[in-house]
C-alpha cells in the first residue's frame, strides 16, 4: 500500500452504493477542490443515499478531514441516507473512537462487509 502525501478521492458505484476511495493524507494542506463533502453533496443531488468511505490507502487525517466526514454524515443523514466506513487505519480509528464518531457511523473491516450491511435493514435506533 503506497500512501502518498497528496490526497486523491475517487468514486465508483456498486449497486445503490457510492464508494469513495480516499488516498493519501486527508488534511487541509493536501485537500483540493472539490472536497469530500462537496463530492458527497453532488451524489446526494443525483439521488444517491448510500455512501461508503474506504480509507485503506489513507495516511494522516487532521481536523479538516474529521470535519469533512461529519459534514458528509450530516448531509446524508438529513436526507434519510446512510454513511458507512471501511478499512479504517488504527490511528484514524482511535480518533473516531475518541470523538465518538464511531458510535454514529458504522465501521467495517472490508468493503464487502459494509456493502452487505447496506442491504440489511438498520437495527432499531441505529442510523
Amino acid at each position: 500500500m503506497d500512501i502518498t502525501k497528496k490526497m486523491t478521492i475517487t468514486s465508483k458505484v456498486t449497486g445503490e452504493v457510492v464508494i469513495f476511495d480516499i488516498q493519501g493524507e486527508f488534511s487541509r494542506v493536501t485537500a483540493e477542490a472539490p472536497t469530500l463533502s462537496e463530492l458527497v453533496q453532488s451524489q446526494l443531488g443525483n439521488g444517491k443515499r448510500r455512501i461508503l468511505f474506504d480509507f485503506e490507502a489513507t495516511g494522516f487525517v487532521d481536523s479538516f478531514g474529521i470535519s469533512e466526514m461529519l459534514a458528509s454524515y450530516i448531509s446524508i443523514h438529513d436526507l434519510g441516507g446512510a454513511l458507512k466506513l471501511c478499512r479504517v487505519p488504527p490511528k484514524l480509528l482511535l480518533t473516531l473512537k475518541v470523538t465518538g464518531i464511531e458510535k454514529v457511523v458504522p465501521i467495517y473491516p472490508t468493503p464487502e462487509a459494509a456493502l452487505a450491511a447496506f442491504s440489511r435493514p438498520p437495527a432499531p435506533g441505529a442510523e
